[in-house]
């Protein structure tokens, strides 16, 4: 078996895929569309658009039976993305690259594959539309064409989700939207000598609101959140669904003090709205605060010290629930 190389732009593909949006998690009825189409135009038993991550293939859509993530080593999709065109492999078991891979000598038993690189605007070749069989195939010219009409369907796609902003549940900023609003409030904070600090929370126990009454419920915990979030704190905050049930805050011109009083203060309109028990579910979150340090330039490090701080609350109230 041969493990896909890394590209030697990985650093910069990485940072555009993380900057995309395409990570979070949720539904994604516009890529499950086309893994529908693609599994019935050809006749497979698959079809998945794929994401490919630093060590992890993520399937962002499929169409038939398949795992959320793969060990990248491992992937088709891995070798697709160093393609400039399709990779088509009609018998796995006749290419070197893939006969003794697990996932064709084992389980599931892959002998035909058909992948199409995915690339944002920039170039960038973040994953794959691909097609599986558990036998082989020949795939012609025709369907050559085919898959790259569909393929450019899927770009589209990650260039629509890339553009957006806001997150389509809370109306809230989502991840892309922080990335690009973080570095301008950065430069503005510094050259007003002004304290930026990030507030983090999670919520806790969100999984068992949708275990127990169905992600509708889940979706409307969330809403309520964004909702409490936007009435405690000021129009000059920057306020951010990370994806799930991550929120972030950028207190702006607000020390790490100021940043803690805020915070308590949605604790309180938080306990407020649970006392009027419109839900079979109350709200209950974990949050930590971090001020930036003008001196450096290490935003992630800024957004892993908040997250841990937030983690260290969830730990000893909940044991890390």
């Amino acid at each position: 078996m041969r493990s896909p190389e890394i590209p030697a732009n990985e650093k910069e593909r990485l940072e555009a895929l993380h900057q995309t949006g395409l990570l979070e998690p949720g539904a994604s009825p516009a890529f499950d569309r086309l893994t529908r189409l693609a599994r019935r135009v050809f006749q497979v038993p698959l079809a998945m658009i794929n994401l490919l991550d630093e060590h992890t293939l993520i399937v962002k859509s499929a169409d038939g039976s398949a795992p959320e993530t793969v060990p990248r080593n491992i992937s088709f999709c891995g070798h697709t993305i160093l393609c400039e065109a399709p990779l088509v492999v009609e018998d796995m078991l006749r290419d070197d690259r893939f006969a003794d891979n697990p996932l064709v000598a084992g389980e599931p038993g892959v002998r035909f594959y058909a992948g199409f690189p995915l690339r944002l605007r920039d170039g960038a070749s973040v994953g794959s539309l691909c097609l599986i069989d558990f036998r082989p195939r020949t795939f012609s010219a025709d369907d050559l064409a085919v898959l790259s009409d569909l393929g450019a369907l899927a770009e589209n796609e990650f260039a629509a989700v890339s553009a957006a902003t806001t997150d389509d549940l809370t109306g809230l900023f989502n991840r892309r939207g922080f990335n690009l609003f973080v570095q301008f409030t950065l430069s503005s904070a510094r050259r007003r000598a002004e304290p930026l600090t990030l507030g983090w929370l999670d919520l806790d126990h969100f999984k068992s609101i949708n275990d127990l009454y169905g992600h509708e419920e889940g979706d409307r915990a969330l809403k309520v959140m964004a909702s409490l979030m936007r009435a405690s704190f000021r129009e000059a905050d920057l306020l951010v669904r990370f994806g799930g049930d991550a929120f972030a805050i950028l207190f702006a011109d607000t020390d790490e003090k100021g940043a803690w009083i805020a915070m308590q203060y949605l604790v309180e309109q938080v306990e407020a709205y649970n006392a009027r028990r419109l839900h079979p579910w109350t709200l209950a979150f974990s949050w930590g605060v971090s001020e930036f340090d003008h001196q450096g330039d290490d935003v992630q490090q800024w957004l892993k010290c908040a997250d841990e701080n937030m983690y260290a609350m969830k730990q000893q109230r909940h044991g890390a629930a």
